[in-house]
C-alpha cells in the first residue's frame, strides 16, 4: 500500500514539473518546442547581405575574396577597370551559356531576386580601390566589330608566346590555351576580358602586354578570333584514331 502511495505521489510531482515547464514556455510568449529567435534561419530569399550572397554563390570559382580561383578573379583591379556594372549585372544574372558559369537571375531560371544580383554588383564594385580609372586606351570590354583570325596568331606570337609558346598549348607552367576542353568550356567574351584584363593571381598581364607594346581594341579582337578557330565543331570530336575500337561481329 505504502509503496503505491509513494508512485501516485512521484507521477504528481512529474506532472507539475511538467506544467510548470510548459507554464513557463507560456509566459514568455512562446508555445512548448517553438525555437527561439536566436536559433531561427532566415529565408535565403530576403538575404540581401553580400558577404553571405558572395561566399554561397560565387566564392567557389572566384575565389573567397574574389582573388580568382577556377574563373577570373572579381577583385582584380584590371577587370573592374574595364568591366561595366551591367555587364556584371547580366553575367551574374543570365549566366555565360555553354560554360561552368550558371544563371543566378530568377528571370533566368537561378534563385536570386534582382535586389539579390544588385547586392552582389555592388559589392564586387566596392572592392574597387579609390582613385580606380579606366584608361582612355584600354581596349573596350565588348567587341566593336569581327576580329581577324590571320593577324590575331601574330598579335599572340608577340605578345603571348612567351609563356603560352607561339602555338598556344603551353609548357610545363602555363597550361595550353588552345586545348579543345578548355576552349568548349569558354566564351569569346571570357577570352577577351581575361586577355584585357588579365590574371593577376596567375601573373598573367593585361592588355598593357608583357614587352611594352599595349594591345588595342582591335588586337585583343583579332586575339580572340584565333582562339575561337581553334575550338572543334563539335565538341569533344574528333576522337583520335588510336583510341578507337570497333565492335567486330
Amino acid at each position: 500500500m505504502r509503496l503505491e502511495v509513494t508512485k501516485r505521489s512521484g507521477n504528481v510531482r512529474l506532472l507539475l514539473l511538467g506544467l510548470a515547464l510548459v507554464l513557463a514556455g507560456c509566459e514568455r510568449g512562446r508555445a512548448p518546442g517553438q525555437p527561439s529567435e536566436k536559433v531561427e534561419v532566415a529565408d535565403p530569399r530576403q538575404v540581401v547581405d553580400f558577404a553571405t550572397l558572395y561566399a554561397t554563390n560565387c566564392a567557389g570559382c572566384h575565389g573567397v575574396r574574389g582573388e580568382g580561383g577556377a574563373s577570373i578573379g572579381l577583385a582584380s583591379r584590371g577587370y573592374l577597370a574595364v568591366a561595366p556594372d551591367a555587364a556584371i549585372r547580366e553575367a551574374i544574372s543570365r549566366g555565360r551559356p555553354r560554360t561552368a558559369m550558371p544563371a543566378f537571375g530568377r528571370s533566368a531560371g537561378g534563385l536570386l531576386s534582382d535586389a539579390q544580383v544588385d547586392a552582389l554588383v555592388k559589392g564586387i564594385r566596392a572592392w574597387a580601390p579609390d582613385g580606380l580609372e579606366t584608361s582612355p586606351d584600354a581596349p573596350s570590354y565588348l567587341a566593336t566589330g569581327p576580329g581577324d583570325p590571320a593577324r590575331g596568331e601574330h598579335v599572340f606570337r608577340e605578345q603571348c608566346g612567351s609563356c603560352h609558346r607561339p602555338d598556344g598549348r603551353g609548357q610545363a607552367s602555363v597550361g595550353s590555351i588552345v586545348d579543345g576542353a578548355y576552349l568548349d568550356l569558354v566564351t569569346d567574351q571570357y577570352l577577351r576580358t581575361t586577355i584585357i584584363a588579365g590574371r593577376e593571381d596567375l601573373g598573367s598581364p593585361g592588355w598593357r602586354g608583357v614587352i611594352g607594346k599595349p594591345l588595342s581594341a582591335q588586337d585583343v579582337s583579332d586575339t580572340v578570333a584565333w582562339l575561337a578557330a581553334q575550338r572543334q565543331q563539335i565538341p569533344g570530336q574528333p576522337y583520335p584514331a588510336a583510341r578507337l575500337t570497333v565492335n567486330k561481329p
